[in-house]
């Protein structure tokens, strides 16, 4: 194992500890395929075409209510996988193009 792993063990450990959660890894995996990188998504309101996704469509898509979709967007921020930010009402949420790159690296 390369020092970068052993260094950064714990914080990989976190990451998959939240994406070990089955829809948890369902939300991650449908952000990453929705959101170009490096631009913001709105999880709050209607999605724009290609590049946002919301908390109802999410959960439509899971079959489970918005509070829970919430909650798992909660743990993956916890989790360093995805960003947030609000911006008044809206919620803004962003995959870093950096985190998929060390996911890449680590495998």
């Amino acid at each position: 194992m390369s020092n970068y792993r052993d260094e950064n063990i714990e914080k990989f450990a976190e990451m998959f500890k939240a994406l070990s959660n089955p829809n948890r890894l369902k939300i991650f995996m449908h952000l990453v395929s929705c959101c170009i990188p490096k631009v913001v998504s709105d999880i709050s309101t209607s999605p724009e075409p290609e590049n946002c996704a919301c908390i109802g469509e999410l959960g439509q898509d899971l079959n489970i209510v918005p509070s829970t979709i919430s909650h798992h967007i909660k743990e993956l921020r916890q989790a360093g996988l995805i960003h947030m930010e609000r911006r008044g009402q809206k919620i803004e949420c962003w995959i870093d193009p950096e985190t998929l790159n060390a996911l890449q690296e680590f495998f």
